[in-house]
């Protein structure tokens, strides 16, 4: 039996490049490739050839005369489909992503205010008592004297004094301000009112001044309303 020699060299088999002379062909990939294509198509030769020095550096020439063909079609003005199709992607403007607000918490439902608001009754008439009583008869009665003994004394100020006793009573009667007011200011005209009219009819016929005369009804009024509107 012959025994033929066995070479101690290992068999080399890892794939070969394809010796095609056009560098597309030895990546493996269309001229209209892109470039991530491209870059692809170079690992994936390279990791094919492994260690093999020679392999290698044909798969790095050809990847370099891709790049240089490239350019040279940019300088020339004559670019490719898909490279006029990444530059268009990498111009379009990105949609811009606004990060989500977090939301706010509902606000919570104050009630409406509503002001009490007083319906409009008629006064109720009840004769005051105690200090209630005895209060707008003293500091009435003390203007009332003023105004028909004393000659100095202003009209003006012994009605706006009244006046003020009469809006306390009532407040304190019925515990409305505003109600107070208005039967005190409404008193208080009704009664000079009252005062011009009785000047007019026997002003003349009296030794009283007009003013004294035209202040004496509005005073009576204020003093009946203290005592008898509830």
């Amino acid at each position: 039996m012959i025994n033929y020699p066995v070479s101690d060299q290992p068999v080399d088999s890892t794939p070969q490049d394809s010796g095609s002379p056009d560098p597309y062909g030895r990546l493996g990939v269309e001229a209209d490739a892109s470039f991530d294509a491209v870059q692809a198509a170079r690992q994936a030769r390279l990791e094919e050839v492994g260690d093999d020095a020679i392999a290698r550096s044909r798969v790095e020439a050809a990847y370099d005369a891709v790049l240089m063909e490239r350019l040279k079609e940019r300088q020339q003005g004559r670019v490719s489909s898909a490279a006029r199709t990444a530059s268009q992607r990498e111009q379009a403007p990105q949609p811009s992503v606004r990060p989500a607000l977090p939301s706010r918490p509902p606000l919570p439902q104050l009630p409406g205010a509503r002001l009490p608001v007083a319906a409009p009754s008629l006064p109720r008439l009840a004769l005051a008592s105690g200090p209630l009583l005895w209060f707008p008869l003293v500091a009435d009665g003390i203007l009332a004297v003023l105004l028909l003994v004393v000659p100095t004394a202003p009209p003006e100020l012994l009605l706006a004094l009244a006046t003020g006793v009469t809006l306390t009573t009532l407040q304190r009667r019925n515990g409305r301000f505003l109600q107070a007011v208005g039967w005190s200011f409404a008193l208080l005209s009704l009664g000079l009112l009252l005062g011009s009219v009785l000047a007019g009819l026997v002003g003349a016929s009296l030794s009283l001044p007009t003013l004294t005369l035209q202040s004496l009804p509005a005073l009576l009024l204020l003093l009946i309303g203290a005592l008898l509107i509830g």
